[in-house]
């Protein structure tokens, strides 16, 4: 279907004012720019409580926060923000994960994953499993049921989550019962026919994700490593449950698409989902677009078998 209304008058606005491309600038300005953008996005839809945590990690700290809505033991998302590994905070995305917690009726730990260029591959990766191990092994104290764990991420965040389940899944770690992966980055890989049809004038460009992938790799040999690539894991047998979401005017999107695909022939429940007419980063304007107010529900919907203990 044509680019929707939604989308094309965005498009149009952010070529109106004149602002250069993010990747053609230091990593401080866009970091800024997003962190401002994030705050017009409109207030939650509901109200939620949160708590900030400080979490040690390899090297230092990172923060997590959860949202919930109730004080009882609740199923828990370990949730990863997107920005390429580069951009965004648990700031950028508090508004989205306090609406995800509020749909869903989940709580949702949000984690503050150190970026790159000053922290390279593999730091965000390890950064997210702590911080997952972490939630697990603590979930008594932080009032989540055990059973009902969850990873999810949006673009980078996604990669990061399907990494964790990877992880979760080779070190016998904690036990996923889902995970759920918005348009994300799978694979180190610019040839694919979504990258020749979207990769220019919808948002997201092919030159933004060279930028990306060029600050978050220390070499590029080490992005084809299933833990950067997660597209090219040699098995993904035993897996989650998984839950993805495309947008068709992404150039992220067939290696979104391909996951699932591996993921249905290897034996994993899989629910692809790809919203026509929009473009990478939609999810987050609830307020404005009926698409990402339509995604929102659709991941309450698949999250609500978190609440039975059911995969």
């Amino acid at each position: 279907m044509p680019l929707d209304l939604y989308a094309q008058a965005f498009l149009l606005e952010l070529a109106r004012s004149g602002l250069p491309a993010f990747h053609e600038l230091d990593v401080n300005a866009p970091r800024a720019q997003m962190l401002a953008a994030s705050r017009q996005l409109g207030p939650p839809l509901g109200t939620t409580a949160t708590c900030d945590l400080s979490v040690p990690v390899s090297g230092g700290k990172i923060r997590l926060r959860i949202y919930r809505t109730r004080p009882e033991p609740l199923p828990v998302v370990v949730y990863f923000h997107g920005g390429g590994w580069v951009l965004g905070s648990i700031e950028t995305h508090d508004v989205f994960c306090r609406d995800l917690a509020y749909v869903s009726g989940t709580a949702v730990v949000s984690v503050d994953y150190r970026l790159a260029p000053e922290h390279k591959y593999p730091t965000a990766v390890r950064d997210a499993y702590t911080a997952l191990d972490y939630v697990h092994s603590r979930a008594d104290e932080l009032g989540f049921l055990r059973g009902s764990l969850a990873v999810a991420g949006d673009s980078a965040g996604g990669n990061l989550a399907a990494a964790c389940a990877l992880l979760a899944r080779d070190r016998a770690g904690p036990p996923l019962a889902m995970q759920v992966l918005i348009y994300p980055i799978m694979d180190f890989d610019f040839s694919t026919r979504s990258y020749a049809e979207c990769g220019e004038g919808y948002f997201l460009t092919r030159a933004a994700m060279e930028w990306f992938w060029s600050h978050y790799l220390p070499k590029a040999e080490v992005g084809h490593e299933p833990t950067a690539s997660p597209l090219r894991a040699a098995c993904l047998e035993r897996l989650p449950r998984a839950v993805i979401l495309t947008a068709e005017f992404d150039p992220l999107r067939d290696e979104g698409e391909a996951y699932a695909q591996r993921l249905d022939a290897s034996g994993v429940p899989v629910v692809l989902k790809r919203f026509d007419g929009t473009i990478h980063g939609f999810i987050r304007r609830t307020r404005n677009w009926p698409v990402a107010a339509a995604a929102l529900q659709f991941l309450a919907a698949e999250l609500a078998p978190l609440h039975c203990g059911r995969q």
